[in-house]
Protein backbone atom coordinates (compact mmCIF):
# COMPACT_ATOMS: atom_id res chain seq x y z
CA UNK A 1 0.00 0.00 0.00
CA UNK A 2 1.11 3.55 -0.90
CA UNK A 3 0.05 6.15 1.02
CA UNK A 4 0.22 10.10 -0.31
CA UNK A 5 0.77 12.98 2.27
CA UNK A 6 1.68 10.39 5.00
CA UNK A 7 2.81 12.89 7.47
CA UNK A 8 -0.38 14.96 8.14
CA UNK A 9 -3.15 13.64 10.22
CA UNK A 10 -5.33 11.80 8.13
CA UNK A 11 -2.45 10.09 6.14
CA UNK A 12 0.00 9.36 9.25
CA UNK A 13 -3.42 7.87 10.81
CA UNK A 14 -4.15 5.66 8.00
CA UNK A 15 -0.40 4.39 7.61
CA UNK A 16 -0.71 3.33 11.26
CA UNK A 17 -4.22 1.45 10.13
CA UNK A 18 -3.02 -0.66 7.41
CA UNK A 19 0.37 -1.93 9.60
CA UNK A 20 -1.84 -2.75 12.33
CA UNK A 21 -3.50 -4.71 9.58
CA UNK A 22 0.00 -6.13 8.70
CA UNK A 23 0.13 -4.52 5.49
CA UNK A 24 3.36 -3.30 3.95
CA UNK A 25 3.05 0.80 3.66
CA UNK A 26 5.09 2.87 1.45
CA UNK A 27 4.49 6.22 3.36
CA UNK A 28 4.87 9.05 0.78
CA UNK A 29 5.58 12.70 1.76
CA UNK A 30 8.12 15.94 1.85
CA UNK A 31 9.37 16.06 5.01
CA UNK A 32 11.76 13.13 5.51
CA UNK A 33 12.13 13.58 9.32
CA UNK A 34 8.66 13.02 9.80
CA UNK A 35 8.14 10.15 7.48
CA UNK A 36 11.46 8.85 9.62
CA UNK A 37 9.65 8.91 12.87
CA UNK A 38 6.72 7.45 11.56
CA UNK A 39 9.06 4.61 9.90
CA UNK A 40 10.34 4.00 13.44
CA UNK A 41 6.75 4.13 15.05
CA UNK A 42 5.52 1.65 12.65
CA UNK A 43 7.59 0.44 10.49
CA UNK A 44 6.28 2.01 7.18
CA UNK A 45 8.88 2.66 4.48
CA UNK A 46 9.43 6.13 3.54
CA UNK A 47 9.75 7.86 0.62
CA UNK A 48 10.11 11.39 -0.04
CA UNK A 49 8.76 13.36 -2.57
CA UNK A 50 6.97 16.49 -3.57
CA UNK A 51 3.12 16.05 -4.11
CA UNK A 52 3.28 18.85 -6.84
CA UNK A 53 5.67 17.30 -8.84
CA UNK A 54 4.02 14.35 -11.10
CA UNK A 55 7.43 12.94 -11.86
CA UNK A 56 8.51 12.71 -8.66
CA UNK A 57 5.18 11.06 -7.56
CA UNK A 58 5.31 8.69 -10.62
CA UNK A 59 8.92 7.70 -9.40
CA UNK A 60 7.40 6.61 -5.84
CA UNK A 61 4.72 4.54 -7.28
CA UNK A 62 7.72 3.25 -9.91
CA UNK A 63 9.85 2.54 -6.36
CA UNK A 64 7.48 1.11 -4.67
CA UNK A 65 6.87 -1.31 -7.09
CA UNK A 66 10.52 -2.53 -7.81
CA UNK A 67 10.93 -2.73 -4.16
CA UNK A 68 7.62 -4.94 -3.30
CA UNK A 69 6.72 -6.23 -6.96
CA UNK A 70 3.33 -4.98 -7.07
CA UNK A 71 1.37 -2.12 -5.79
CA UNK A 72 -2.01 -3.15 -4.27
CA UNK A 73 -3.45 -0.04 -3.14
CA UNK A 74 -2.99 3.76 -3.09
CA UNK A 75 -4.42 6.52 -0.99
CA UNK A 76 -3.66 10.46 -1.69
CA UNK A 77 -4.51 12.50 1.46
CA UNK A 78 -2.50 15.00 0.61
CA UNK A 79 -4.64 18.85 0.62
CA UNK A 80 -4.66 22.09 2.02
CA UNK A 81 -7.03 24.57 3.29
CA UNK A 82 -7.81 28.39 1.67
CA UNK A 83 -10.58 30.22 3.30
CA UNK A 84 -11.19 33.21 1.15
CA UNK A 85 -14.10 34.67 -0.89
CA UNK A 86 -13.28 34.34 -4.35
CA UNK A 87 -12.98 37.96 -5.00
CA UNK A 88 -9.80 37.94 -2.66
CA UNK A 89 -8.43 34.69 -4.12
CA UNK A 90 -5.12 35.93 -5.92
CA UNK A 91 -4.72 33.36 -9.10
CA UNK A 92 -1.18 31.94 -7.71
CA UNK A 93 -2.96 31.09 -4.39
CA UNK A 94 -5.80 29.01 -6.69
CA UNK A 95 -3.23 27.15 -8.35
CA UNK A 96 -1.56 26.36 -5.75
CA UNK A 97 -4.74 24.84 -4.51
CA UNK A 98 -5.27 22.94 -7.45
CA UNK A 99 -1.77 21.42 -7.78
CA UNK A 100 -2.13 20.49 -3.99
CA UNK A 101 -5.44 18.96 -4.38
CA UNK A 102 -6.01 18.41 -8.06
CA UNK A 103 -3.17 17.51 -9.96
CA UNK A 104 -1.19 15.38 -7.11
CA UNK A 105 -4.73 13.29 -7.02
CA UNK A 106 -4.35 13.26 -11.17
CA UNK A 107 -0.57 11.98 -10.76
CA UNK A 108 -0.84 9.51 -8.32
CA UNK A 109 -3.98 7.83 -9.57
CA UNK A 110 -2.33 7.92 -13.04
CA UNK A 111 0.97 6.45 -11.80
CA UNK A 112 -1.34 3.68 -9.98
CA UNK A 113 -3.63 1.89 -12.51
CA UNK A 114 -0.15 1.85 -14.57
CA UNK A 115 1.35 -0.28 -12.04
CA UNK A 116 -1.89 -2.18 -10.68
CA UNK A 117 -1.17 -5.11 -13.31
CA UNK A 118 -3.60 -7.12 -11.05
CA UNK A 119 -6.01 -4.88 -9.92
CA UNK A 120 -6.58 -2.98 -6.86
CA UNK A 121 -7.75 0.01 -4.77
CA UNK A 122 -7.49 3.91 -5.68
CA UNK A 123 -8.60 6.45 -2.99
CA UNK A 124 -8.47 9.85 -3.12
CA UNK A 125 -9.64 13.11 -0.67
CA UNK A 126 -12.48 15.57 -1.15
CA UNK A 127 -13.71 17.61 1.28
CA UNK A 128 -17.85 18.08 2.61
CA UNK A 129 -17.66 21.57 1.16
CA UNK A 130 -18.21 20.31 -2.31
CA UNK A 131 -21.39 19.21 -1.33
CA UNK A 132 -22.24 21.58 1.22
CA UNK A 133 -22.43 25.58 -0.01
CA UNK A 134 -19.73 27.05 2.54
CA UNK A 135 -18.86 30.53 2.54
CA UNK A 136 -15.17 31.43 1.68
CA UNK A 137 -14.49 28.04 0.30
CA UNK A 138 -14.61 28.63 -3.45
CA UNK A 139 -11.15 27.42 -4.38
CA UNK A 140 -11.06 24.06 -2.19
CA UNK A 141 -14.36 23.48 -3.31
CA UNK A 142 -13.67 23.84 -7.02
CA UNK A 143 -10.39 22.00 -6.59
CA UNK A 144 -12.08 19.04 -4.57
CA UNK A 145 -15.03 18.46 -6.99
CA UNK A 146 -12.74 18.35 -9.90
CA UNK A 147 -11.49 15.01 -7.61
CA UNK A 148 -14.76 13.94 -7.42
CA UNK A 149 -15.34 13.92 -11.26
CA UNK A 150 -12.04 12.21 -11.87
CA UNK A 151 -12.69 9.75 -9.82
CA UNK A 152 -15.74 8.97 -11.08
CA UNK A 153 -14.73 8.85 -14.52
CA UNK A 154 -11.70 6.39 -13.79
CA UNK A 155 -13.76 3.95 -11.66
CA UNK A 156 -15.78 3.58 -14.95
CA UNK A 157 -12.83 3.95 -17.16
CA UNK A 158 -10.54 0.96 -14.78
CA UNK A 159 -13.25 -1.31 -13.91
CA UNK A 160 -12.73 -3.98 -16.96
CA UNK A 161 -9.08 -4.12 -14.84
CA UNK A 162 -10.30 -4.56 -11.96
CA UNK A 163 -9.40 -1.07 -10.26
CA UNK A 164 -11.41 0.62 -7.69
CA UNK A 165 -11.47 4.47 -7.55
CA UNK A 166 -13.29 5.82 -4.86
CA UNK A 167 -13.23 9.16 -2.46
CA UNK A 168 -13.18 9.93 1.35
CA UNK A 169 -15.28 13.76 1.51
CA UNK A 170 -14.03 14.29 5.14
CA UNK A 171 -15.94 17.55 7.24
CA UNK A 172 -13.54 19.57 9.63
CA UNK A 173 -10.42 17.70 11.14
CA UNK A 174 -8.30 18.02 13.41
CA UNK A 175 -5.10 18.63 11.90
CA UNK A 176 -2.09 21.05 11.10
CA UNK A 177 -3.35 22.81 8.00
CA UNK A 178 -6.63 23.21 10.15
CA UNK A 179 -5.04 25.15 13.22
CA UNK A 180 -6.14 28.31 12.53
CA UNK A 181 -9.71 26.93 13.06
CA UNK A 182 -9.53 24.71 15.69
CA UNK A 183 -6.93 26.66 17.44
CA UNK A 184 -9.52 29.57 17.72
CA UNK A 185 -12.00 28.78 20.51
CA UNK A 186 -14.67 30.81 18.97
CA UNK A 187 -14.15 29.20 15.40
CA UNK A 188 -13.68 25.72 16.91
CA UNK A 189 -17.33 26.58 18.67
CA UNK A 190 -18.66 27.69 15.73
CA UNK A 191 -17.30 25.10 13.44
CA UNK A 192 -18.36 21.94 15.44
CA UNK A 193 -22.11 23.56 15.96
CA UNK A 194 -22.09 22.58 11.75
CA UNK A 195 -21.33 19.17 12.46
CA UNK A 196 -24.84 17.34 13.54
CA UNK A 197 -22.79 14.62 15.75
CA UNK A 198 -21.56 17.85 17.15
CA UNK A 199 -17.30 17.21 17.09
CA UNK A 200 -14.70 17.74 14.41
CA UNK A 201 -13.29 14.71 13.06
CA UNK A 202 -10.24 13.71 14.16
CA UNK A 203 -7.96 11.37 11.72
CA UNK A 204 -8.38 8.24 12.47
CA UNK A 205 -11.95 8.82 11.35
CA UNK A 206 -10.69 9.64 7.93
CA UNK A 207 -8.48 6.54 8.59
CA UNK A 208 -10.99 4.42 9.24
CA UNK A 209 -13.01 4.60 5.63
CA UNK A 210 -9.72 4.79 3.80
CA UNK A 211 -8.87 1.70 4.53
CA UNK A 212 -11.91 0.40 3.97
CA UNK A 213 -12.22 1.46 0.70
CA UNK A 214 -8.66 -0.30 0.25
CA UNK A 215 -9.58 -3.33 1.60
CA UNK A 216 -9.58 -6.11 -0.87
CA UNK A 217 -12.41 -7.66 1.19
CA UNK A 218 -14.56 -4.97 0.16
CA UNK A 219 -13.66 -5.14 -3.91
CA UNK A 220 -17.60 -4.62 -4.94
CA UNK A 221 -17.69 -1.15 -4.13
CA UNK A 222 -16.21 1.40 -6.88
CA UNK A 223 -17.26 5.00 -8.21
CA UNK A 224 -18.27 5.64 -4.47
CA UNK A 225 -17.95 9.48 -2.23
CA UNK A 226 -18.61 8.49 1.66
CA UNK A 227 -18.63 11.64 3.10
CA UNK A 228 -16.74 11.15 7.06
CA UNK A 229 -17.87 14.28 7.94
CA UNK A 230 -20.23 14.06 11.33
CA UNK A 231 -22.91 14.62 8.97
CA UNK A 232 -22.08 18.05 7.73
CA UNK A 233 -22.47 16.92 3.82
CA UNK A 234 -26.21 16.02 4.51
CA UNK A 235 -27.71 17.23 8.27
CA UNK A 236 -28.16 19.95 9.33
CA UNK A 237 -25.89 21.07 12.17
CA UNK A 238 -26.97 21.23 15.57
CA UNK A 239 -28.74 24.24 16.87
CA UNK A 240 -27.18 26.68 19.40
Amino acid sequence: MLVMGATGAAGSATVRHLRRRGATVVAVGRRLEALEALADECGAVPIVADATDGAQIEAAVQETVSRFGRLDGAANLVGSVLLKPLHLTRDEEFATTLQLNLWSAFWLLKAAVRAMEGGGSVVLASTAAVRTGLPNHEAIAAAKGAVEGLALSAAATYAPKQIRVNVVAPGLVRAAMTARITGSAPALAASTAMHALGRIGEGDDVASAVCWFLDPANSWTTGQVLGVDGGLGALRGRPG
